[in-house]
């Protein structure tokens, strides 16, 4: 799975990384235990995390009945089921974001673009410091296809990671694509995808990049707190105002 560079690195690193989660999101359209291309790349990142001793989960989003909307539980707006709620805890145990999608027609899935608008319905909650819930965590994507789009794709989703107040380190995004259209995709045979030196070099710094923040970011108790709290803001914050806490 990883080549001789990628062990030796795991094998040397100085950095404590257990006790971080990390969590990807495959938002193939393809249900379990269907053949996942982009399963393929992430299986490498994985490797590294896991290697390194970060806790890390997979989840196929397809697999779940997973409502439209931009509301926490979509059973409250006419739902009779979301499983949404249940896979957000999911994420607000991760410090690290792993979103990852296939091209189709130069976009990524209609189920990561559910799956970041759901993330979005959940943007106005607040951490234990008054600040939006996502502030602390490190987000990344990775990207599979036959097709032109991987930096569009990218782009989209991690613009988006950012919005909701994802931190997003160096070289956050790594992709692959074959020849365009019909063709062996990632795992097929002879389709040079898992030995394709770009691919798995970018995939190598965006695993270890992801590593790294969340390990400085959680040792230093967050994302630092000032000037960015929306419980401060939402109190009415002025210099004037008679409690220091809201000054």
């Amino acid at each position: 799975m990883l080549n001789e560079l990628q062990e030796n690195w795991c094998a040397q690193k100085t950095w404590d990384f257990s006790g971080l989660k990390a969590l990807f999101l495959n938002c193939t359209l393809k249900r379990s235990p269907g053949q996942s291309h982009t399963q393929g790349l992430i299986d490498i990142s994985r490797t590294i995390m896991e290697k390194n001793g970060v806790g890390v989960e997979v989840l196929r989003p397809v697999d779940h009945e997973i409502a439209y909307g931009v509301s926490p539980d979509m059973t409250e707006h006419g739902w009779a089921k979301d499983d949404w709620p249940a896979l957000y805890e999911k994420v607000k145990a991760a410090e690290i974001l792993v979103i990852t999608t296939p091209i189709w027609l130069g976009e990524k899935s209609s189920v990561c673009t559910k799956v970041i608008e759901r993330l979005y319905s959940s943007s106005g909650d607040l951490n234990e410091a008054g600040q939006y819930a996502y502030y602390g965590k490190v987000g990344g994507c990775l990207v599979t296809g036959n097709e032109d789009g991987a930096k569009h794709c990218s782009m989209n989703v991690l613009y988006s990671l950012q919005h909701l107040g994802y931190a997003i380190p160096p070289q956050a995004d790594a992709a692959w694509l074959g020849e365009a259209g019909p063709g062996p995709s990632y795992l097929d045979a002879g389709s040079g995808g898992p030995e394709n030196d770009f691919t798995n070099r970018n995939t190598t710094f965006l695993t270890w990049n992801l590593m790294h923040l969340a390990r400085m970011l959680k040792d230093a108790g967050g994302f630092p707190v000032h000037g960015n709290q929306r419980s401060l803001w939402d109190a009415g914050c002025r210099f004037d105002h008679p409690n220091p806490e809201y000054r």
